[in-house]
Protein backbone atom coordinates (compact mmCIF):
# COMPACT_ATOMS: atom_id res chain seq x y z
CA UNK A 1 0.00 0.00 0.00
CA UNK A 2 1.43 3.32 -0.58
CA UNK A 3 1.97 6.11 1.82
CA UNK A 4 1.38 9.57 0.67
CA UNK A 5 2.40 12.57 3.16
CA UNK A 6 -0.90 14.43 4.38
CA UNK A 7 -0.92 17.86 2.35
CA UNK A 8 -0.92 20.14 5.53
CA UNK A 9 2.10 18.18 7.07
CA UNK A 10 4.10 18.85 4.27
CA UNK A 11 7.63 20.97 4.73
CA UNK A 12 6.86 23.08 1.76
CA UNK A 13 10.72 22.64 0.76
CA UNK A 14 11.01 19.45 -2.11
CA UNK A 15 15.22 18.72 -3.34
CA UNK A 16 14.73 18.14 -7.32
CA UNK A 17 15.31 14.27 -8.09
CA UNK A 18 17.64 13.31 -10.20
CA UNK A 19 18.12 10.31 -11.83
CA UNK A 20 21.44 8.18 -10.79
CA UNK A 21 23.57 8.43 -13.85
CA UNK A 22 23.14 12.53 -13.35
CA UNK A 23 20.93 12.81 -16.47
CA UNK A 24 17.84 15.22 -16.31
CA UNK A 25 14.67 15.43 -13.54
CA UNK A 26 11.66 14.16 -13.51
CA UNK A 27 10.02 17.33 -14.59
CA UNK A 28 12.02 17.50 -17.85
CA UNK A 29 11.71 13.70 -18.37
CA UNK A 30 8.15 13.83 -18.17
CA UNK A 31 8.36 17.37 -20.66
CA UNK A 32 10.13 15.19 -23.20
CA UNK A 33 7.69 12.31 -22.99
CA UNK A 34 4.50 14.62 -23.28
CA UNK A 35 6.28 16.39 -26.65
CA UNK A 36 7.14 12.86 -27.79
CA UNK A 37 3.89 11.63 -27.55
CA UNK A 38 2.34 15.26 -28.68
CA UNK A 39 4.25 14.71 -31.98
CA UNK A 40 3.05 11.44 -32.90
CA UNK A 41 -0.35 12.41 -32.04
CA UNK A 42 0.06 15.12 -34.96
CA UNK A 43 1.62 12.83 -37.06
CA UNK A 44 -1.17 9.99 -36.57
CA UNK A 45 -3.94 13.17 -37.76
CA UNK A 46 -1.91 14.39 -40.56
CA UNK A 47 -1.95 10.66 -42.01
CA UNK A 48 -5.21 10.09 -41.23
CA UNK A 49 -6.42 13.64 -42.89
CA UNK A 50 -4.03 13.01 -45.64
CA UNK A 51 -6.01 9.58 -46.31
CA UNK A 52 -9.51 11.24 -46.39
CA UNK A 53 -8.31 13.60 -48.74
CA UNK A 54 -6.46 10.73 -51.32
CA UNK A 55 -8.95 8.47 -51.26
CA UNK A 56 -12.18 11.01 -51.63
CA UNK A 57 -9.81 11.58 -55.35
CA UNK A 58 -9.40 8.02 -55.52
CA UNK A 59 -13.03 6.80 -54.75
CA UNK A 60 -13.93 9.73 -57.37
CA UNK A 61 -11.24 8.60 -60.05
CA UNK A 62 -12.09 4.94 -60.04
CA UNK A 63 -15.68 4.60 -58.59
CA UNK A 64 -15.53 2.10 -55.75
CA UNK A 65 -18.88 1.92 -55.19
CA UNK A 66 -18.78 4.71 -52.12
CA UNK A 67 -19.22 8.17 -52.55
CA UNK A 68 -19.13 7.25 -56.23
CA UNK A 69 -21.01 4.55 -57.75
CA UNK A 70 -19.02 2.18 -59.86
CA UNK A 71 -18.62 2.94 -63.67
CA UNK A 72 -19.42 6.60 -62.36
CA UNK A 73 -15.68 7.49 -61.79
CA UNK A 74 -13.70 9.98 -63.61
CA UNK A 75 -12.13 8.05 -65.69
CA UNK A 76 -15.63 6.63 -67.10
CA UNK A 77 -16.29 10.04 -68.11
CA UNK A 78 -18.18 11.23 -64.66
CA UNK A 79 -17.90 14.31 -63.87
CA UNK A 80 -16.34 15.15 -59.69
CA UNK A 81 -18.18 18.42 -59.88
CA UNK A 82 -21.07 18.29 -61.49
CA UNK A 83 -23.22 16.44 -58.75
CA UNK A 84 -22.27 18.83 -55.66
CA UNK A 85 -21.90 21.81 -57.22
CA UNK A 86 -25.19 21.34 -59.39
CA UNK A 87 -26.98 20.44 -56.15
CA UNK A 88 -26.03 23.34 -54.28
CA UNK A 89 -29.62 25.38 -52.96
CA UNK A 90 -28.52 27.88 -50.28
CA UNK A 91 -25.59 30.61 -50.67
CA UNK A 92 -24.04 34.06 -52.01
CA UNK A 93 -22.87 32.04 -54.85
CA UNK A 94 -25.65 29.40 -55.58
CA UNK A 95 -25.78 30.30 -59.04
CA UNK A 96 -22.19 30.62 -59.56
CA UNK A 97 -21.74 26.95 -58.57
CA UNK A 98 -24.07 25.30 -60.99
CA UNK A 99 -22.32 27.23 -63.54
CA UNK A 100 -19.34 25.58 -62.72
CA UNK A 101 -21.20 22.60 -61.74
CA UNK A 102 -19.14 19.68 -64.66
CA UNK A 103 -16.96 21.93 -66.05
CA UNK A 104 -13.44 20.50 -67.12
CA UNK A 105 -11.11 23.43 -65.40
CA UNK A 106 -13.41 22.70 -62.10
CA UNK A 107 -13.24 19.34 -62.62
CA UNK A 108 -9.19 19.24 -62.71
CA UNK A 109 -8.44 22.09 -60.01
CA UNK A 110 -11.01 20.17 -57.71
CA UNK A 111 -9.00 16.94 -58.77
CA UNK A 112 -5.64 17.73 -58.14
CA UNK A 113 -6.37 19.50 -54.92
CA UNK A 114 -7.81 16.50 -53.48
CA UNK A 115 -4.61 14.51 -54.88
CA UNK A 116 -1.96 17.19 -54.17
CA UNK A 117 -3.38 17.98 -50.53
CA UNK A 118 -3.51 14.41 -50.09
CA UNK A 119 -0.40 13.22 -50.78
CA UNK A 120 1.53 16.33 -49.30
CA UNK A 121 -0.11 15.36 -45.61
CA UNK A 122 0.81 11.54 -46.11
CA UNK A 123 4.63 12.38 -47.31
CA UNK A 124 4.42 15.55 -44.48
CA UNK A 125 5.73 17.75 -47.45
CA UNK A 126 4.81 20.93 -48.55
CA UNK A 127 2.17 21.10 -45.33
CA UNK A 128 2.47 25.02 -45.66
CA UNK A 129 1.20 24.81 -49.21
CA UNK A 130 -1.25 22.33 -48.66
CA UNK A 131 -2.70 24.19 -45.93
CA UNK A 132 -3.32 27.58 -47.93
CA UNK A 133 -5.01 24.80 -50.81
CA UNK A 134 -6.94 23.05 -48.32
CA UNK A 135 -8.22 26.04 -46.64
CA UNK A 136 -9.25 27.68 -50.35
CA UNK A 137 -11.45 24.62 -51.18
CA UNK A 138 -12.81 24.03 -47.83
CA UNK A 139 -13.63 27.66 -48.03
CA UNK A 140 -15.41 27.02 -50.96
CA UNK A 141 -17.22 23.72 -49.90
CA UNK A 142 -18.37 25.49 -46.56
CA UNK A 143 -19.78 28.38 -49.06
CA UNK A 144 -21.53 26.08 -51.62
CA UNK A 145 -23.09 24.45 -48.46
CA UNK A 146 -23.66 27.61 -46.93
CA UNK A 147 -24.64 26.43 -43.09
CA UNK A 148 -26.15 29.53 -42.08
CA UNK A 149 -28.92 28.85 -44.16
CA UNK A 150 -32.14 27.83 -42.47
CA UNK A 151 -33.93 27.31 -45.34
CA UNK A 152 -32.66 26.40 -49.08
CA UNK A 153 -34.14 28.40 -52.32
CA UNK A 154 -36.68 26.27 -52.52
CA UNK A 155 -38.10 27.35 -49.08
CA UNK A 156 -37.66 24.20 -47.36
CA UNK A 157 -35.78 23.41 -44.37
CA UNK A 158 -31.72 23.11 -45.04
CA UNK A 159 -31.49 20.63 -42.13
CA UNK A 160 -28.17 23.09 -41.07
CA UNK A 161 -26.71 21.51 -37.81
CA UNK A 162 -25.02 24.47 -36.97
CA UNK A 163 -24.98 28.07 -38.74
CA UNK A 164 -20.95 28.17 -38.80
CA UNK A 165 -19.02 25.01 -37.99
CA UNK A 166 -19.22 22.16 -40.31
CA UNK A 167 -16.36 19.68 -41.19
CA UNK A 168 -15.03 21.48 -43.87
CA UNK A 169 -14.27 24.29 -41.61
CA UNK A 170 -12.75 21.62 -39.25
CA UNK A 171 -10.80 20.16 -41.89
CA UNK A 172 -9.30 24.12 -42.92
CA UNK A 173 -8.25 24.29 -39.16
CA UNK A 174 -6.26 20.87 -38.56
CA UNK A 175 -4.31 21.46 -41.48
CA UNK A 176 -3.26 24.78 -40.72
CA UNK A 177 -2.59 23.40 -37.45
CA UNK A 178 -0.25 20.30 -38.83
CA UNK A 179 1.68 22.86 -41.23
CA UNK A 180 2.49 25.05 -37.85
CA UNK A 181 3.47 22.32 -36.10
CA UNK A 182 5.63 21.02 -38.64
CA UNK A 183 3.90 17.48 -38.40
CA UNK A 184 5.87 16.59 -41.15
CA UNK A 185 9.09 15.45 -39.95
CA UNK A 186 7.28 12.46 -37.58
CA UNK A 187 6.43 9.79 -39.56
CA UNK A 188 7.06 11.28 -42.71
CA UNK A 189 9.66 12.99 -45.23
CA UNK A 190 9.34 16.30 -43.52
CA UNK A 191 13.17 16.31 -42.12
CA UNK A 192 14.97 15.36 -45.94
CA UNK A 193 12.06 18.04 -47.72
CA UNK A 194 13.59 21.16 -45.45
CA UNK A 195 17.19 19.87 -46.83
CA UNK A 196 16.25 20.73 -50.52
CA UNK A 197 17.82 23.70 -51.66
CA UNK A 198 14.89 24.87 -53.14
CA UNK A 199 13.10 24.61 -49.97
CA UNK A 200 15.97 25.94 -47.64
CA UNK A 201 15.66 29.45 -49.77
CA UNK A 202 11.91 29.52 -49.90
CA UNK A 203 10.40 28.75 -46.95
CA UNK A 204 6.61 28.79 -47.85
CA UNK A 205 7.38 25.58 -49.81
CA UNK A 206 8.03 23.58 -46.49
Amino acid sequence: MAVHEHPHRSSGFHLPTFRRNGSAPDGAATAAATAATATRAFASLRLLTGFAFLWAFLDKTFGFGYATPSGKGWIDGGSPTKGFLSSVAAGPMESTFHDWAGAGWANWLFMLGLLGIGVALIAGVALRLAAVAGTAMMALMWIAEWPPAKHVSDGSLSMSSNPFVDYHLIYAVVIIALAVAGAGATWGLGKVWATLPIVRDHTWLR
